[in-house]
């Protein structure tokens, strides 16, 4: 296996796939963009991603985007870290359907924040949607946390789905959710902190 290039940028989804990155023992050379200076727009850039954003990994194979197919990548390429339950479709596509709701509903909630203008060019419509995000994200907590059955959010295997529950669930309380009305979710992320791969990707990606 040839080694990868990770894309990434401080405070985003690609803490997901770099935790699992790490989870996985992956060697992989890591770039880090400065999207406050607009580099996910850069022509260099945007000739490894023309989407502008991150995460990517450039494998010998290409490159690949979008956070549900890397952490299914990452599993896949290294099994014996044990970061799917590559035997079981139903578990996996459990995986995979949380994975995809974190994707398509709680990360697009939270985007509304900061990201308005991506829906709509008035101001007021902007507005609106930022006064939205502590109702949409709140809701968002609310089903995260119904969905952790043990110590890890599929019970007691770690998956690489973990890493990306760990990414959004760190955006909650900064969203104005009252995180005293979910206990279970709080405790989890605690115990995702604690883990060393979280702890190796986090000093990565802010150092």
């Amino acid at each position: 296996m040839s080694r990868w290039t990770f894309y990434t940028a401080p405070g985003t989804c690609a803490l997901a796939t770099h935790i699992a990155l790490h989870e996985a023992g992956a060697e992989f050379d890591l770039v880090k963009l400065d999207m406050s200076a607009n580099q996910q727009q850069s022509p260099a850039y945007l000739s490894v991603n023309p989407k502008g954003r991150v995460p990517a990994l450039a494998t010998e194979r290409g490159v690949l985007t979008e956070t549900p197919a890397l952490l299914a990548f990452v599993a896949q390429s290294f099994p014996a870290a044990r970061l799917a339950p590559l035997d079981d479709p139903f578990a996996f596509a459990r995986m995979q359907e949380l994975a995809s709701y974190l994707a398509s509903t709680a990360h697009v909630a939270h985007a509304h924040k900061r990201r308005g203008a991506r829906w709509a060019d008035d101001a007021a419509a902007q507005e609106a949607m930022r006064a939205k995000v502590p109702q949409t994200m709140t809701a968002c907590a609310a089903y995260l946390e119904s969905q952790i059955a043990g110590p890890w959010v599929a019970g007691e295997a770690y998956s690489a789905v973990d890493g990306y529950l760990f990414t959004i669930g760190s955006w909650l309380e900064g969203d104005g959710v009252d995180m005293s009305q979910f206990p279970k979710l709080s405790d989890y992320l605690a115990r995702m902190a604690a883990r060393p791969a979280v702890q190796r990707a986090l000093a990565e990606a802010q150092a």
